[in-house]
Order: structure tokens, then sequence, then C-alpha cells
């Protein structure tokens, strides 16, 4: 099946409309159209329904979807293992784990730590655990650094590392001054997240839910920096992974509150999906030098996180 009527149909899905798509690809919308009329053709099923103000997929184009981009991605890593190029891994990671972590197990790998083999060109996207989920079901990346949030992962997934869970506050925080802090110390205290439903579900795991009903949250949409630095300024207490709040603590910009119970250490998972071709060896060496970067080597009973 010829690949541009695939291009054309993915860019149509992603960009809701045949003009949109059009502009994308940089092609005129009668050949666009032309192309998508082709794979209808091809698969014997309508994939859009036209409208004025766009285009949306039918049942059948909703099935087809993952398949055209799957196939698009082996036609890319042909073209690349014919000319002879490195294959391209596609690496997402959630903002907390690239703050510090991952970045040092990239530059590992690159340098060769896992060994004589095939190293792949890696590709790294930041961003929340919600964008990540779209990003790999529509498998724009191969292969997600996540912190585990109980939810039973579909495919090939691993235990890659473990992380410690804090809370966090200001140094100059009524409750740092305190030598223990009990969970009805927090009640009427300012909660920064960034991701409410995760940081949600962890404080009611963690302290009930008495006291996710006496709390007070406020949402920083998408930017860790913003909350750290919030943070920092006396905004409020944030729930934090350790190594996404490392260099303040180290800097003495925040300081870890001392729960009367410390919260149990969380588990880095790595999903990734399979048939990777030549990059599959470099996922694999990917996650073994993940693995020897592990922050916490010794992991009693890991708890969730997001």
């Amino acid at each position: 099946m010829d690949t541009r009527y695939l291009r054309a149909f993915v860019a149509v899905a992603d960009h809701g409309g045949i003009s949109a798509a059009a502009k994308e690809l940089g092609y005129a919308q009668s050949s666009v159209s032309a192309q998508l009329k082709r794979l209808e053709a091809d698969l014997g099923v309508t994939v859009l329904v036209r409208a004025g103000t766009g285009a949306t997929l039918t049942e059948a184009g909703r099935r087809v979807l993952p398949h055209a981009r799957e196939a698009l991605e082996l036609a890319e890593r042909m073209r690349r293992a014919a000319l002879g190029d490195r294959p391209r891994l596609r690496i997402g990671a959630q903002e907390s784990l690239a703050h510090a972590w991952m970045p040092d197990v990239l530059a590992a790998y690159e340098y060769g730590a896992g060994g004589p083999g095939v190293v792949a060109r890696a590709e790294l996207t930041v961003g929340r655990r919600s964008h990540l989920d779209q990003a790999f079901a529509a498998r724009e990346v191969d292969l997600v650094f996540q912190y585990d949030n109980g939810l039973r992962a579909l495919g090939p997934h691993a235990v890659v590392g473990h992380d410690r869970t804090l809370l966090v506050a200001s140094p100059f925080h009524p409750l740092a001054r305190q030598e223990s802090v009990t969970p009805g110390q927090l009640l009427g205290q300012e909660f920064m997240v960034v991701e409410p439903s995760c940081t949600s579900q962890m404080l009611v795991d963690r302290l009930g839910r008495d006291l996710l009903a006496g709390i007070r949250q406020t949402l920083i949409t998408g930017s860790l920096a913003a909350l750290l630095r919030l943070a920092g300024h006396g905004r409020g207490v944030t729930l934090l992974p350790e190594l996404s709040v490392a260099r303040e603590l180290a800097a003495g910009e925040l300081v870890a509150l001392r729960l009367a119970e410390p919260i149990r250490p969380v588990s880095i998972i790595a999903q990734w999906h399979p048939r990777l071709g030549l990059a599959e060896q470099a996922l694999h060496t990917l996650l073994d030098v993940a693995r020897r970067a592990d922050p916490l080597p010794q992991r009693p009973h890991p708890a969730r996180a997001c």
C-alpha cells in the first residue's frame, strides 16, 4: 500500500481536516483528497466522514489508524536500515523523571555504558502522564518511562528503578520547623499539584480520605519548574519524587517535611512497543543502563506514584 495514502490519512486524523492536513504535508487539498479516496478504494471501506468544518474518523478509520501509524514507522525504519543510518528510538518520560534522572541515563547510553551493540539515535519527549499515554497509544513514541500509578500496563513493561516520594516545602514554611509532621497538621494546608488525580490518590492511600477532604489543592498545570519555584517562595507544600526536587533540596531552596511515617518508595516503570526492528536491541540496551542507574537499589515494598 502506498505510504503517501497512509501519511495523508494520519495527517487528517491528527489535524482534524483535509485543509489543515494539506498545509502540514505541503500538498494541495485536491491531492490529499485524491490520496484518501485511493486509500479507501484499496481498503474497501470509508475511513473518513468529510464535512464543511473538517473530517472525522469512521469506526473503520479508528481501527485502521494505529496500523497506519505502525506502517509509516516501519517504512521509516526500512529507509534508515537501507541507508545504513542508526535506528531511531523515540522515548517519552514524565517531567519529574526528565528533570534529573533521564538525561543521565541517556548520556550513559550514548557513551556506550550498555556495552557493544547498536546505539540508536534517541529522541526524547517530555510531558505529563496523560500526554505521554496518548503519544504512546498513537505510536508517536516507542518507549515511555513513568512512575508507577498502580494501573496494570498492557504489553511489554518492566520496573527499571525506584525513588522516594517526599512532601516538601519552603524552609520558611511553619511545618518545616516541626520535628515530626502528623496527618492532622496537614489539614488546611495548601497542596500544589501538577497532575491532580495522581497526587490526590497518593494522599488518599497514604494519609486517608479525611485529610483529602480537608486540604486545599492548587493546580499548576504542566510546569514542574513553576511549582518548585512557588513552593520555594512559601506558597504551599507539594508531594513529589525525590529525583525531581534533588537540586532544590541540595541548594536549601526546599526542605523535606519530616512525616511521622515516611511514604514508601515508588517504582519507575518502562513500557514499550514490540517489534521495533533494529531499534529492539538498542531499546533493551537502554533498559539495562536505566536499571544500573536505579536511584534506590534497596527498595522495600514500593508504593504508587504519578
